[in-house]
């Protein structure tokens, strides 16, 4: 195999297809793993997971199955470094250096990004930054629905302005992990040091930037750094997956910020689009993939780029497995394990109480809570408790249970009343839609 991403996707389809981890376990927490090297010589491989509780997981849970499945796959035994995305700045530093391999490179340059009438206004303006930081366009703002190339063309603007010049700090983050290391600085009374790691920044790329919305000290803290940046004529550039405008919980004057430079939408690709990057990706991967099963998979997969080399990807796993080469037949199937992978976990309790916590800049655990009756903390708990009934099937009784054990009576009057200040309240159901948003999208 020619790069790691391959041979994870193998190891992926072997814990699937021998059964050795079940459907529901294999959402949670095996497809949130991002392969990110492999290391014959010392016999590691490493991974990135999105937190600590999930790196916990997986090493009590799942490592033997993981180790039995290198062993499958890979024909010898490696150990497992598991990494979370603030310990990565290295891997960053790759993907935005000359280091990148054949498949990030692919991801994540200009050269390779298809343009279509979907989105050539987005690629056009991400160019002209990328060749002419903070004169053209400051900020950027692109936005469009998940799966449509907004990460790659953030990548690819980071990628060529260091390609031009080495010495420029780029700093690529998630507008989550953004709000997550503010939480962490305040904690740690390591607030300077944060505020000093992004104002010295040259060129500012913040991913899903939607995520700080809500969180009244994350935003305080991106608009003076946004600002700061800005003063001294640094680049920045934003994603997500909505307009400014849309972005109910963000404050008027980070909204006013993010509209005054250029808005770059992206919208699904049309049918020449998704066939030149089912071919393109079938070509940067070795795959030989004839034309009839292109068409069919362009017709079948049409609102989502990350979906259309998904089954490419999956493709050549099975090849590498079989050595058979693709049918209908095996099309078909990849293309239902796409969408099949696609379909969020059932929403759970813990999730949904820790979006309502990070909005509103609370405890999670005080939203359980019986014992905190502080005023701060009532209106987060009502509306977690009501979004909990909006997403899940559970009965009054055990949402009561989830919450400290409140009686199912508590539970009724707590969601009829926000039902009630949701109708005479826009601000207030405007909030609860974005946090069910962001719910569903994370």
């Amino acid at each position: 195999m020619d790069n790691f991403n391959e041979g994870w996707a193998i190891i992926c389809d072997y814990l699937r297809q021998e059964k050795k981890i079940v459907d529901v376990a294999y959402k949670t927490w095996i497809s949130r793993i991002e392969p990110i090297s492999i290391d014959f010589e010392k016999g590691v491989i490493t991974l990135m997971v999105p937190n600590d509780f999930h790196r916990q997981t997986l090493i009590r849970g799942y490592l033997p199955k993981l180790e039995e499945a290198y062993e499958a796959v890979l024909g010898t035994n490696f150990e497992t470094v598991f990494i979370i995305p603030e310990e990565n700045e290295k891997s960053k530093e790759k993907l935005l250096g000359e280091e990148t391999s054949v498949d990030t490179g692919y991801e994540f340059t200009f050269d390779t990004y298809i343009i279509g009438s979907s989105n050539k206004f987005a690629h056009a303006a991400s160019m002209a930054v990328a060749q002419n930081p903070a004169s053209a366009y400051n900020p950027l703002f692109i936005y469009g629905n998940s799966g449509l190339g907004k990460t790659h063309l953030l990548y690819a603007i980071g990628n060529e302005i260091k390609s031009r010049d080495k010495s420029c700090n780029v700093i690529y983050i998630k507008g989550e992990d953004f709000a997550n290391e503010i939480i962490q600085s305040i904690m740690n009374k390591t607030t300077a040091q944060f505020r000093q790691k992004y104002r010295q920044a040259d060129v500012l790329l913040v991913d899903d930037v939607q995520f700080i919305g809500g969180k009244e000290s994350t935003q305080e803290e991106f608009f003076h750094t946004f600002d700061a940046l800005y003063d001294a004529k640094k680049q920045i550039v934003l994603t997500s997956d909505r307009p400014p405008k849309e972005i109910k919980v963000l404050t008027d004057r980070l909204r006013g910020r993010f509209e005054m430079g250029l808005l770059a939408d992206i919208q699904p690709p049309d049918f020449e689009t998704r066939m030149a990057i089912i071919k393109r990706k079938a070509e940067i991967i070795g795959l030989d993939l004839n034309n009839d099963l292109c068409e069919y998979i362009a017709n079948k997969l049409k609102t989502n780029i990350r979906q259309l080399e998904g089954v490419v990807k999956k493709l050549m796993a099975r090849y590498n497995l079989t050595k058979e080469p693709p049918t209908l037949n095996t099309v078909n199937e990849t293309i239902a394990e796409i969408l099949n992978d696609d379909t969020p976990p059932e929403l759970t309790v813990e999730k949904i109480i820790d979006e309502v916590a990070r909005t509103f800049g609370v405890n999670s655990e005080d939203l359980r809570s019986t014992k905190s009756r502080r005023a701060e903390i009532n209106k987060p708990r009502q509306i977690a408790i009501y979004i909990v009934r909006e997403l899940t099937t559970l009965s009054m009784e055990s949402i009561g249970n989830e919450f400290g054990g409140r009686h199912y009576s508590t539970i009724v009057y707590t969601v009829q009343q926000v039902e009630k200040n949701i109708k005479n309240d826009p601000s207030l159901r405007e909030t609860v839609e974005d946090i069910i948003k962001n719910i569903r999208e994370r």
